[in-house]
C-alpha cells in the first residue's frame, strides 16, 4: 500500500513538473530534462535531421536518430508522400515514441538555405497527428544548445520500443479534397509557406507554376531568428507581419507549402506559439496538387480579404 501510494505521488510530482503541451523550450532547459537524476522524468530525445553523418559528428545526450524523411516515400508516383499508417505507427514506436513521456526534437543547420528545422516540425507535426500531446522542439536547435556551451556527445542512444496514444488528431490534417472544399469561405484563409518566386512560379522546381488559386504568401522563414533559423521570433515581434497578412486568430487557416515540412513549420507556430485555435496542413500541400492536372494554378499574388 505504502509503495503504491509513493508511487502516485511520484507520478504526480512528475505531472507537475513536466505539463504535457505542445511548443518550445529553450535548450537550458532541455539539459536539465534531459539529465534529471531519476531515468522517468528525461525526455524521449529525437535527432530528426536527414544526414545521418550529422548525427555521428555530434548530437544532444540521449538523442535517437530518427531521419525525418523514413516518415515519407512516392505513392501513386508522388514523391515524399508521407506513409501508411501501419509502417509510421512501427517507425514512431522503434523510435520510443511514448504517450506518457516528453519528446524533445531538433535539428541543426542555423542558416538559409539551409532548412533543417522544417525537419524538426515535420516530426513534430506527425507525432501530435497519432495522439502525442508532450511535445517541445528545442529553440535553437543544435546551434542554440551549443551556444549555450552545453554538452554534446558522438555516442549512439537508442530508445526502448514506445507506446502510441490510442486516440489520434487526425483532424489536423487536410486532403486536397478538404482544401478545395474549404477554401473561399467566408474566414477561411488558405496560405502558403514557400518562399515568394516559388508561390510566383519563378522557380526551376515544380512540375507546374504558381500556388494554388486563392492562397496569399506567407514564407516561414519570416518567422525564425535571421542569425538562428532554429530559433523562434516571439509572437509580439511578428504579430504584425501575420495580421497584415490576414493570419488571425479568428480566422480558419489552411496551410501547404511545397512538400509540408515548410507548412508544417508555419503551423507549428500559429497553433503552438502564437496559439491560433484553428490551424491545419495540408499534408499532399503542392508536390501533389500539380500532379492532378484537372487542378488549376496560378501565378498572381493574392492578398487577405
Amino acid at each position: 500500500m505504502k509503495r503504491t501510494l509513493l508511487a502516485t505521488l511520484l507520478a504526480l510530482a512528475l505531472a507537475a513538473d513536466v505539463r504535457a503541451d505542445i511548443g518550445i523550450i529553450s535548450p537550458a532547459d532541455a539539459h536539465k530534462l534531459i539529465e534529471a537524476a531519476d531515468p522517468a522524468r528525461r525526455p524521449i530525445v529525437l535527432d530528426t535531421r536527414g544526414g545521418y553523418k550529422d548525427y555521428f559528428r555530434g548530437h544532444l545526450p540521449t538523442a535517437h536518430h530518427l531521419n525525418f524523411d523514413t516518415l515519407r516515400g512516392t505513392d501513386h508516383g508522388v514523391p515524399v508522400q508521407y506513409l501508411p499508417d501501419d509502417l509510421t505507427k512501427a517507425l514512431l514506436v522503434r523510435a520510443g515514441v511514448d504517450r506518457n513521456r516528453m519528446h524533445l526534437i531538433y535539428a541543426t543547420g542555423e542558416a538559409l538555405p539551409n532548412d533543417e528545422i522544417l525537419s524538426a516540425s515535420m516530426v513534430a507535426y506527425v507525432l501530435e497527428k497519432y495522439g502525442v500531446e508532450n511535445i517541445r522542439i528545442v529553440d535553437g536547435g543544435l546551434p542554440g544548445w551549443q551556444k549555450a556551451g552545453l554538452p554534446v556527445t558522438q555516442e549512439y542512444f537508442g530508445n526502448p520500443p514506445g507506446t502510441l496514444p490510442s486516440k489520434e488528431k487526425r483532424e489536423i490534417a487536410l486532403t486536397v479534397e478538404d482544401v478545395l472544399s474549404r477554401k473561399g469561405q467566408p474566414g477561411v484563409v488558405l496560405v502558403d509557406a514557400r518562399p515568394k518566386n516559388e508561390y510566383l512560379g519563378d522557380d526551376d522546381v515544380w512540375l507546374r507554376k504558381g500556388h494554388i488559386p486563392g492562397a496569399i504568401s506567407f514564407h516561414w522563414a519570416r518567422l525564425m531568428e535571421d542569425a538562428n533559423t532554429h530559433a523562434f521570433r516571439p509572437f509580439d515581434q511578428v504579430k504584425s507581419q501575420l495580421e497584415a497578412a490576414g493570419l488571425t486568430a479568428d480566422k480558419e487557416i489552411l496551410v501547404y507549402c511545397g512538400t509540408s515540412r515548410e507548412g508544417s513549420l508555419l503551423r507549428f507556430y500559429l497553433r503552438h506559439v502564437a496559439k491560433y485555435p484553428n490551424v491545419r496542413l495540408y499534408e499532399g500541400s503542392w508536390k501533389e496538387y500539380v500532379s492532378l492536372k484537372k487542378l488549376p494554378a496560378e501565378t498572381k499574388e493574392n492578398k487577405a480579404p
